[in-house]
C-alpha cells in the first residue's frame, strides 16, 4: 500500500505556531488535502496529541503523535510514536530537564494547548524552543525505550541542524534523516539512511507541503486494534530512497 504522509506539523502550542494551527484545523486540512498519514511534532511538547488523536478519527487521518526534541547540541529531532501517551512521557521528560526561562507570550508566542471545539485548556509556562539538559544519546535510548522513530529533522538546514551543529550527518540509531528538499545536494553525505521530507508547517498554509509518499508493501495500516502500528511504518521507512 502506497500512503501519503507529512510527519512535521506545529501546533499552537509551539510558540512559533500560528494560533490558527489547531488540532482540529491541522486534521481537517489534512483530510482536505487527502494525505494519509499526519505526525504532531511540538517544540519540546505533546501536549496537544491526545486532541490530535480524536480530530483525525473524525477526519479519517491515521495519527502518529510526537515531539520536535532539541537536546543538548541544539539539533532538532523528531521523535514519533503510535500512543498519544508514549509521545506525553517523552514531553514531560524534556520539559523536566528544560532550563527554567519561562515564555512570554507578547514577545515569543503563545504555547497553549486546546481541546475539539479550539478552546483553551492551559498554557506551557517554559520556553519550549530551548535545549532540554539531555545528551543526543540520551534523547535516543528514552525515544527507543517508548518504542518510538527517531528522525533528525531538516538535516540540510542552516539552524538548528546536522549540518549546522555538526558540519556533517552523523551516524546514529536514525530511522531517517529529514531534508527540506529531495533530491539531496550531491555534496551532502546522508550515510545511507532513508530519506523524507515534511512540511514542518507553522502556519495552515504550509501544511502538507512537502508531504512523502511511503510504501508499506504488503501491509495495510489500519486502526483496528486502536492505533497504527509503528513498525509497520519502521519497515516502510527502509524502502525510501538513500
Amino acid at each position: 500500500m502506497i500512503y501519503s504522509a507529512d510527519f512535521h506539523l506545529h501546533s499552537c502550542l509551539s510558540p512559533c505556531g500560528d494560533l490558527e494551527m489547531s488540532p482540529g484545523n491541522i486534521a481537517r486540512i489534512i483530510s482536505r488535502l487527502k494525505i494519509d498519514i499526519a505526525a504532531l511534532t511540538d517544540h519540546n511538547s505533546a501536549e496537544n496529541v491526545e486532541t490530535f488523536d480524536r480530530v483525525c478519527r473524525e477526519n479519517s487521518v491515521l495519527p502518529l503523535f510526537g515531539v520536535e526534541a532539541q537536546p543538548r547540541e541544539e539539533i532538532h529531532i523528531l521523535c514519533l510514536f503510535s500512543r498519544p501517551e508514549e509521545a506525553l512521557e517523552l514531553g514531560h521528560y524534556l520539559y523536566e530537564k528544560m532550563p527554567d526561562i519561562m515564555n512570554i507570550p507578547e514577545k515569543t508566542g503563545d504555547q497553549v494547548y486546546v481541546d475539539e471545539n479550539e478552546e483553551i485548556l492551559g498554557e506551557v509556562d517554559k520556553y519550549l524552543v530551548t535545549s532540554a539538559d539531555v545528551s543526543l544519546e540520551e534523547l535516543s535510548e528514552k525515544t527507543r525505550s517508548l518504542k518510538g522513530l527517531l528522525i533528525p529533522a531538516h538535516v540540510d538546514r542552516p539552524a538548528f541542524s546536522m549540518l549546522s551543529q555538526f558540519g556533517c550527518i552523523i551516524p546514529g540509531d536514525w530511522d531517517a534523516l529529514e531534508l527540506v528538499r529531495l533530491p539531496k545536494a550531491d555534496n551532502l553525505d546522508t550515510l545511507g539512511y532513508p530519506l523524507i521530507t515534511s512540511s514542518d508547517a507553522h502556519y495552515t498554509e504550509h501544511i502538507g507541503r512537502r508531504a512523502f509518499l511511503l510504501d508499506t508493501g504488503d501491509e495495510v495500516l489500519d486502526m483496528k486494534n486502536g492505533y497504527i502500528d509503528i513498525e509497520v511504518i519502521r519497515r516502510a521507512l527502509q524502502r525510501r530512497a538513500r
